[in-house]
C-alpha cells in the first residue's frame, strides 16, 4: 500500500544534485534516504540535512520509486517548500543592475526535460531570469528540478499570466524582443548588445502567432545536414551561449 504522504509529487526534488542544492537553499522540509545505500553521498547529505535541521527517514527503494513513480532518484528524495516562484518585477529589478541582461521566454514549453535542461544552461551562462506563462505549459516539477541539477535554486523563474502584455512591459524597459526561425537573422550575426529578451517556442508549434507580433527579430541558427530543427533545450542553450560569448570576449 503507497504512504498518502507520499501521493502528491510535486512537492519533492529527487537525485543527489537536485536534493543537495534544494537543502542548500533551506527549502527541504523532510528527507527520505534508500535503507541500504552507502557511501560518500550518504555522509555528505545526511550531514547537510542535520546542519539543516531537517528529519531524515530511511525507506525501501520500492518506496521511493513509489515516490518518485519511478524515476531516477539515485536513492535520495527530499520533501520541499511549494516552489516559489519570483516576482516579475525582482528579475527587472536584477536586470537594471546588470549589464546586457538576457532575459528568457519560455512560450508554451510543455516538456519537463527540456525546461530543466534549459535551467541548467541558463545558470551556466548568467541567465538574468526565466518568465513562463501560468497556463498551457509545464512549470517547476519534480523532473525540471532533476534535470536542472539544483538550477532552480540560482535561477529567477517568473509565472505570468498574459505572456503579451509582459512583452509589453520588457519594450516598456528597453529591452529588444527575439524569437527563433526559420527564416531570421543568422545567429552569429546576431547583435547581442543591450537588454535581450529570448523568446523559445513550443516544441512542436513553436512561438505562437499572437507572441510572433510582438517580436523585434527573428534568429536562425544555421544548419547544414538532413535535420532542420533543434531539441527546444539545444535550441536555447546554442542562443544563450552566443549571447554569453559575446559577454565573455
Amino acid at each position: 500500500m503507497k504512504n498518502r504522504e507520499f501521493n502528491e509529487t510535486n512537492d519533492i526534488v529527487y537525485g543527489v544534485h537536485a536534493v543537495t542544492e534544494s537543502l542548500t537553499a533551506n527549502t527541504g522540509n523532510k528527507l527520505y534516504i534508500q535503507d541500504d545505500l552507502r557511501g560518500k553521498n550518504v555522509d555528505k547529505i545526511k550531514n547537510l540535512a542535520a546542519e539543516k535541521k531537517v528529519s531524515i527517514s530511511w525507506m525501501p527503494k520500492k518506496t521511493l520509486n513509489d515516490m518518485t513513480n519511478g524515476a531516477v532518484h539515485q536513492g535520495f528524495v527530499l520533501r520541499v517548500s511549494e516552489f516559489a516562484y519570483a516576482e516579475l518585477d525582482m528579475i527587472l529589478d536584477k536586470a537594471a543592475q546588470e549589464e546586457n541582461p538576457l532575459i528568457l521566454i519560455l512560450d508554451g514549453l510543455n516538456d519537463p526535460h527540456n525546461f530543466g535542461s534549459i535551467l541548467r544552461t541558463a545558470d551556466a551562462t548568467n541567465v538574468t531570469g526565466v518568465i513562463i506563462p501560468k497556463h498551457r505549459a509545464v512549470g517547476v516539477t519534480p523532473v525540471v528540478a532533476k534535470t536542472s541539477t539544483g538550477a532552480i535554486e540560482h535561477v529567477p523563474i517568473a509565472r505570468v499570466t498574459n505572456l503579451s502584455q509582459t512583452l509589453d512591459k520588457l519594450k516598456e524597459q528597453g529591452f529588444w524582443v527575439f524569437g527563433t526561425d526559420m527564416n531570421g537573422t543568422p545567429s552569429h550575426k546576431w547583435n547581442t548588445s543591450g537588454k535581450l529578451a529570448l523568446i523559445i517556442g513550443n516544441e512542436g508549434k513553436g512561438i505562437s502567432q499572437n507572441i510572433k507580433k510582438q517580436v523585434d527579430g527573428m534568429i536562425t541558427i544555421p544548419m547544414n545536414g538532413h535535420v532542420q530543427s533543434l531539441n527546444a533545450s539545444v535550441a536555447a542553450a546554442v542562443l544563450m551561449y552566443e549571447v554569453f560569448r559575446h559577454k565573455i570576449d
